[in-house]
Parts: structure tokens; sequence; C-alpha cells
């Protein structure tokens, strides 16, 4: 495979400064067994460094993408490489940590002899195994645990040792499948911790999670797969800031007064006194609620609703929603007196100083 171009993205947009190097880079990537397509298209780019995370529901191609990029499946078409080199080289798995979500290990054994087992399939010399094993050991919260046997460790414990053997061989880049779901929330918060500082050692992490919210605080970007397909990607910020929900509660409104709303976003939601409308831009807000005021509307209330990560989730699967609502900020402006703002003159000023004063506060 040709190396794809640093100057474009994975969706093939031309013309930016170069991207930082990739950990991994893939194009149309297929698999099919027999008449049944588990993955259509898969184009994603990795960025050496980031915490990556890939979503999408039970079925959506995310396990057999993921054996393809470890070397486990051959993809039927589409092209791919890992850590600089192509899908499968034997020098780019060395450099690969995998923790699968369901795993067997032989409870007989030690924990430091698991680990030393393991060690041995990574190459590792025994100086090197002698070394990293209380490392990794102490990095996932199992220090002091390592003469136990496995079969002694709860599942949470277990999860630890699957993390621990993925990071023995110090790799470039670790896969971990579910890394939190057998985890109380002291393990959860303790394995956000050690990924951040994979990430803060210059390690790529690609993880894979059903837990949003785990992802939403640790990921960098973000890719969702539906039925093969990636559908969304990019980073958080970009994915949670494309746009916003403003619910407003009026007085009378007329058909230009629509019309207005309409020249600063989509109406998704109506009903007596109230309508949601989609913006792009926060900012955009105090001058949708300035141009009601002139154009003689009364503004009762006005909460803008940041996205969360579920709610991309949920658009980019289902379609987007528009009764779905994450983080909340609201104003509330108190009724003027009836017939105030049919008056030709300005509005009275506490009404906007009170708008123009609160809304702000929703950019936290």
């Amino acid at each position: 495979m040709a190396q794809l171009t640093r100057t474009e993205s994975a969706e093939g947009e031309a013309g930016r400064l170069p991207a930082p190097p990739l950990a991994i880079e893939t194009r149309g990537l297929r698999k099919e067994y027999g008449e049944q397509v588990a993955v259509h298209d898969v184009t994603i780019a990795v960025p050496r460094g980031e915490v990556f995370g890939f979503l999408g529901p039970n079925g959506a191609g995310k396990s057999t993408t993921v054996k393809m990029l470890l070397g486990l499946a051959f993809p039927t078409a589409g092209e791919a490489r890992i850590l600089g080199q192509p899908l499968g080289a034997v020098g780019a798995k060395r450099r690969i940590g995998f923790l699968p979500e369901q795993f067997r290990f032989h409870e007989w054994l030690r924990g430091e002899e698991f680990l030393d087992f393991h060690g041995q399939l990574y190459g590792l010399s025994r100086a090197e195994r002698r070394r990293r094993i209380p490392e990794v050991l102490e990095l996932v919260g199992l220090g002091g645990r390592g003469r136990d046997r496995l079969r002694t460790y709860s599942k949470g414990m277990l999860q630890r040792a699957g993390l621990a053997q993925a990071l023995l061989n110090d790799p470039a880049l670790v896969f971990l499948d579910e890394p939190t779901s057998a985890l109380d929330p002291i393990g959860r918060r303790e394995v956000r911790d050690i990924i951040r500082a994979l990430k803060a050692r210059g390690m790529t992490v690609f993880l894979n999670s059903h837990l949003l919210s785990e992802v939403e605080t640790v990921c960098d970007r973000v890719a969702i797969v539906d039925r093969g397909h990636v559908v969304r990607q990019g980073t958080l910020k970009e994915l949670l800031q494309a746009s916003l929900d403003v619910d407003l509660t009026l007085g009378a409104l007329d058909d230009a007064a629509l019309r207005r709303i309409e020249e600063y976003g989509a109406i998704v939601a109506r009903e007596a006194g109230a309508l949601s409308v989609r913006m792009d831009d926060i900012e955009e807000v105090p001058r949708l609620v300035d141009a009601l005021v002139r154009a003689g509307v009364a503004v009762y209330g006005v909460t803008p609703h940041r996205r969360s990560l579920e709610d991309v989730f949920l658009g980019a699967v289902e379609g987007e929603p528009s009764e779905v609502r994450s983080t909340q900020y609201e104003v509330r402006i108190h009724p003027a007196p009836v017939g105030a703002f049919g008056l030709p003159h300005s509005p009275p000023p506490f009404v906007l100083r009170t708008a123009y004063c609160v809304l702000p506060g929703a950019q936290r």
C-alpha cells in the first residue's frame, strides 16, 4: 500500500497543514465472510500519541475491524498501515499490545508466571521480563499480588492482569476492548488514570468501549461505526460542538417571527408556547433573542443544551434525535407588562441585560 498522504484526512480532504504521524491509517477496509459482509467500508486515521475511541452498537463490525488491524483476520479489500508498516507486518505486531474483551487465562498460574509466559511470547529476554513484570503489576494496581494464583483473583483483578499483559512489551500502540467492564467505579477511575499515563508517555491507545461516559472522559478522537460503515468521526470537540439545541419559551408567534427564527437554525420541535432550535454556534443565541425581542416577541425562557457523546452516538446510528438532551443551562426572563413589546420603541433595557448577562454562562 502506498503511504497515505499527511496533508489529507481519512476522508480525503486536502489542503490542510501536515498532520501528525499516524499510528493507524485505513482506507476502504472491507471484510466478507462468504456472502455476508461484516465490514463494508472503514476509513479512519489515528494520530500517534492519542486515545482513540471506537464506538458502535453490537454487530456493527467493531470486533472484525480490530481483528483485521491486529492481523488476526485478512481484509477482503481496502488498505491499512499500522505504525507506518503494512497490515500484518511482524515488526509492527511486536510493538502492539492487546486486551480482548473475553479472555481466558490459565488459572493455576501465579500472576508473575502468567506474565512471564506472555513475556516469552513477546520475545522479551529474561532480564527484560524480570524488570517489566513488577512494573506493570504496580501500574495496574496488582503490586504485591504477583505470587498469588489467578484462581484467587477477583473478576476485576483478572481484568487488571489482562491489562498488565497488554502493556508488558511496552507497546507503541495498545488495543483495549472494554477494559473497565468488570471494574467497580474506583477501578474504572484507576484505569482512566492508567490510560492518561500511557498517553503522557506517547503511547497510542485504541479504546473499544460501550461506556460512552468513559470514552468522553479519556478520548481525544472518536469514530462511530454502524453496519460496517464509519458514520461519524472526528475529535471530541468537533463532534460535541457541531451543534446545540436551544429551547425557547415564547409568547405569540406569527409567520414572520418563525421565519426570523429559522434564519438562526432549524426548528426541530414545537408545541404551544415553546419550540426547540438546532443551532451551530452558541454565540448566535443572544443574537436570536435580540432579534425576537426587536420583533415584538415576548421571550420568557432560553435553555441551551450542549450535546453529549451519547446524543452524537444515537444521532449517528438512529438518526438525529430532537428530544435527547444533555447538560442544561437555563435562564429565565420574567415577562414584561402586557403589551410592552408591542410598543414601537425599543424593549425595556432590563430584559436585554438579563438575557445577555446569563447566557454566556452556558458556555461552561
